[in-house]
């Protein structure tokens, strides 16, 4: 009986050390604040995450990492299963990096949340001949990268000055000629002082500044439908749940603002609050666009590394199939399914 009972518990043991215990796997998932990342935060607090990870037999374990890159480059170290991101930073360093990446949730795009301040200048021609401060190389630096051109200029008319995001909003207002491009709630706290003019921001091009949780694309299915269930349900609650009250104050904790300072992010924060609708706007073939300007900008300011002589050597699949750059070497894939799966009851 003793012998019984001991290779009842060796099975057990060895069960448990090849997987067969795969309801107790742990799944880290990476995110830093922002707007449309703090819904997180708040899914972890209430449970959210633990309801949906029960559902499938995983656990999730959610992690705040302080520093946005170094979120992104633990994810692409594979430290991480999944990592909040912007669709130019997907591409530009998992992606780029040789990690194939799925963007699993559209949760939201920059809609006023990205802009441009001045003192002085009262619109982008203005900027010519001037020192502009921004973080170079990130979403920032994007979003003038279009203004210019919208504006028939290029950044050989102006003078970047890279600042760093700890910074920028001091060392601006402390600039009587200042000019400075930065995101919220950077942003919205320097627009608010006396004499700040905000001449350009991310809503004269909705749709191109996308934040996604992305996922390594062969991460199991059961963490996909766990981390989009908890996302939709969280999304019901901010917009008109019971709790929605709740759930915005804990948002506005986590954010370090008042409940009233987090709505006004929000209202510059386009909200993928139905799962149909964002699985729509994977759909819609204006992403395929956007994502050509960003890979294009991505390629003329060296991010795709000095080896690599086209923009075309990384793929960007999309959800009808077609794709960006060369076929076979795919490492960001914009994917519908799951989201579609949300909006349909079948999760």
């Amino acid at each position: 009986m003793k012998k019984a009972l001991c290779t009842l518990v060796t099975l057990a043991c060895l069960v448990s050390l090849f997987g067969g215990c795969a309801a107790q796997k742990e799944y880290p998932i990476a995110w830093s604040h922002y707007t449309g990342w703090e819904p997180w935060d708040y899914a972890d607090a209430a449970g959210i995450l633990k309801k949906w990870g029960d559902k499938y037999k995983i656990k999730i374990k959610l992690v705040r990492v302080n520093d946005y890159v170094e979120s992104i480059n633990l994810f692409t170290a594979k430290k991480y299963y999944g990592c909040a991101m912007t669709n130019m930073d997907a591409l530009t360093i998992p992606a780029l990096g040789g990690v194939d990446s799925t963007a699993l949730i559209i949760g939201d795009f920059s809609n006023g949340n990205d802009g441009i301040v001045t003192k002085n200048e009262t619109m982008v021609m203005g900027l010519k001949g001037k020192k502009v401060k921004l973080v170079q190389l990130s979403v920032s630096h994007y979003l003038l990268s279009r203004a210019l051109s919208m504006n028939g200029m290029t950044e050989k008319d102006l003078t970047l000055v890279n600042t760093s995001d700890a910074d920028i909003g001091s060392v601006f207002l402390s600039d009587p000629a200042g000019i400075a491009v930065t995101w919220n709630p950077i942003l919205m706290n320097v627009a608010q002082s006396k004499g700040v003019n905000l001449i350009f921001d991310s809503s004269k091009i909705p749709g191109e500044i996308i934040d996604l949780m992305v996922v390594h694309s062969d991460a199991p299915d059961e963490l996909k439908k766990a981390l989009v269930g908890a996302w939709y349900e969280t999304m019901a609650v901010m917009n008109g749940g019971a709790k929605a009250g709740e759930a915005l104050a804990h948002m506005a904790k986590s954010a370090g603002t008042t409940v009233d300072g987090f709505k006004a992010q929000l209202a510059t924060t386009a909200m993928f609050y139905k799962p149909g609708e964002a699985a729509k706007f994977a759909r819609n073939k204006k992403l395929a666009t956007t994502m050509e300007y960003v890979r294009t900008f991505s390629f003329e300011k060296g991010l795709y590394g000095q080896g690599n002589k086209t923009k075309d050597f990384v793929g960007i699949s999309f959800p009808d199939g077609s794709v960006l750059g060369d076929r076979n070497n795919v490492k960001l894939r914009f994917d519908d399914r799951y989201m579609q799966m949300a909006a349909d009851g079948k999760l």
